[in-house]
């Protein structure tokens, strides 16, 4: 996931993002309202934290700029605390508001929020290449996996098995219908090698493996991904 940090104090920019960073996110930085609109327009950005007082363009100018062409999430970063100052934001579009000095803890919970609501909502779910069930989502072009908002790291030929299962959620594979799919090559005894990356999976993208809520055994048949 792409966040925008956008502040024109340097120093809090930087530790915003070793923050965020830390929690496996994609950090690009601006600092003023002008420099953020370039970077949205240039890469694929899924949320923004945008401090409100800036030089050459302001906080409260950048959104109206940015609402005009998408619906990102935003969070604006103020010391400002006074209550007219937070509704002035929210009314200009910020979903969001946290005051400095901040804790780092807070602002990571509410950015997970954010973002936890942004794919609840199916705003993420433009692409044909992106591929949703309930709080699952892959994308494809990124190789990237969420559950709930949570990075997902799987090897290669388990993200294959994932990814396949997901694009067509409800449908049953057989071992040997998964093993033809993701190795491109004729099943031989492929159960232990099939059974062991969907446990691996498992034990990853679900909050309790042993009943599990996304990736389920269809005792006898095969294996598929619940359809939510």
């Amino acid at each position: 996931m792409n966040i925008l940090v956008c502040d024109d104090d340097k120093e809090i920019v930087d530790a915003i993002g070793i923050y965020l960073e830390n929690e496996g996110y994609e950090i690009f930085k601006a600092f003023n309202g002008i420099e953020a609109i370039e970077m949205i327009r240039d890469h694929e950005i899924h949320l923004i934290i945008m401090d409100i007082m800036m030089p050459k363009m302001d906080g409260i100018r950048a959104i109206k700029k940015i609402r005009e062409e998408n619906n990102i999430p935003l969070i604006f970063l103020s010391a400002k605390t006074e209550d007219s100052d937070k509704i002035l934001g929210l009314n200009f579009g910020a979903d969001d508001y946290i005051t400095k000095p901040f804790n780092p803890l807070e602002l990571i919970a509410r950015v997970k929020s954010q973002l936890r609501r942004y794919i609840a909502l199916g705003s993420l779910e433009t692409k044909s290449n992106i591929y949703r069930t309930g709080g699952l989502m892959i994308d494809d072009d990124s190789k990237t996996i969420t559950v709930d908002g949570e990075d997902v790291h799987l090897t290669p030929v388990q993200y294959k098995i994932l990814k396949l299962l997901t694009e067509y959620a409800g449908k049953v594979f057989s071992i040997e219908e998964i093993y033809e799919k993701v190795w491109n090559e004729t099943a031989h005894s492929p159960e232990n090698t099939v059974s062991v990356h969907i446990r691996k999976i498992r034990e990853k993208i679900e909050i309790n493996p042993k009943e599990p809520k996304y990736l389920k055994v269809v005792w006898g048949v095969g294996y598929k991904v619940e359809k939510i």
